[in-house]
């Protein structure tokens, strides 16, 4: 029988010396995410975070888990993964938001087939920055290095957020009804929906994204913008005023998912003349000739985040915003809807 040389993991494609550098690498990111309530955090088998009771009497965990979808095939093929992670963040956190609760703790998920350090670094860069920004302690992770599994330079992310809430505190919708209005919170750009669409869009236009300049920056720029995080000023909002429902715009764009918050037996109207359509979405709608109510069901259109609020507390609502530095337009009502009456009208 022929000797053969002894096998390490290394030679099957598994670096835990990388592995080991990269955590490394994020501990001083990850510090900085940091809350009181975290008792033990990245590096052990498990993440300890405490519950704060003396600040909340009866506290509800709402739970998310999200991706970034296939804009994660854009930032490796244009090198943009300085921000995919505040990608990951928001689609996590302005989920756990729109029942009133306050993001915690995050964890996050990195699978590569060969991982190179200073890419994973930049990503999680990225995800610590969106936790910090949003007020929620990156508490740990995943980093999973599976060779075959992945084309050489590719990666996946998945994040995982908990959020608390006082029970008396959470919003269902229940208190919506006719004639309340919509309050439209600007996006800042496609943020991590309708992304295949978008690629196909820019394959049949051939045009290159890096080269192509649109309202003042490249179009590549307009497409990678970074999800819009509403934590901070909308925890800022629900303390002041009486918010009756919320919702986060993403997959299923503006006509699926307002409508998820209102009772049965209610609808929606939108006007989509009280706010300035972004550039980038032109483009999308001319460059692949997408049909008007397609775009409503893909993309957000400009809106990232929705409040629900009775028509005397828009005005104030919206100043709030203004002063809160959040681009925000009243763009609609909450209207009767009987049978055989649509629940959902974009004009």
């Amino acid at each position: 029988m022929t000797a053969q040389t002894p096998l390490t993991y290394r030679d099957a494609g598994v670096d835990i010396d990388a592995g080991n550098r990269l955590v490394d690498r994020i501990k001083p990111a990850v510090r900085r995410t940091m809350r009181p309530e975290v008792l033990f955090g990245i590096g052990g088998f498990g993440a300890a975070v405490r519950v704060p009771l003396e600040r909340d009497r009866e506290p509800v965990m709402v739970s998310g888990t999200d991706g970034v979808g296939t804009k994660l095939k854009l930032a490796q093929q244009h090198g943009c993964h300085d921000s995919i992670g505040v990608d990951l963040v928001a689609m996590c956190v302005n989920d756990v938001l729109v029942q009133g609760a306050e993001p915690i703790f995050f964890l996050d998920y990195f699978a590569t087939g060969k991982l190179d350090v200073d890419t994973a670094a930049r990503v999680v860069a990225g995800i610590a920055r969106g936790c910090e920004e949003s007020g929620c302690a990156l508490v740990g992770g995943e980093t999973a290095e599976m060779p075959d599994m992945y084309p050489p330079g590719e990666y996946d992310l998945a994040g995982f957020c908990v959020g608390l809430v006082e029970r008396s505190k959470m919003l269902d919708g229940s208190s919506i009804r006719e004639g309340h209005r919509l309050i439209g919170i600007a996006s800042s750009g496609p943020h991590s929906n309708g992304y295949s669409l978008i690629r196909k869009i820019l394959a049949r236009s051939g045009v290159d994204p890096a080269a192509t300049e649109l309202d003042g920056a490249a179009l590549i720029d307009r497409l990678m913008a970074p999800t819009r995080l509403y934590v901070k000023p909308v925890l800022a909002l629900l303390a002041e005023f009486a918010i009756d429902g919320m919702s986060h715009i993403t997959g299923g764009g503006l006509s699926e998912n307002i409508i998820r918050v209102v009772p049965e037996g209610l609808g929606i109207r939108v006007d989509s003349r009280a706010w300035p359509e972004p550039a980038v979405f032109r483009w999308l709608m001319e460059a692949g000739q997408v049909p008007r109510e397609e775009m409503w069901r893909t993309f957000n259109c400009g809106i990232g985040f929705v409040l629900i609020v009775a028509p005397e507390a828009a005005p104030a609502v919206l100043a709030r915003l203004g002063g809160l530095g959040l681009p925000a337009w009243d763009i609609g009502e909450v209207v009767a809807a009987g049978d055989g009456v649509a629940r959902v009208a974009i004009a």
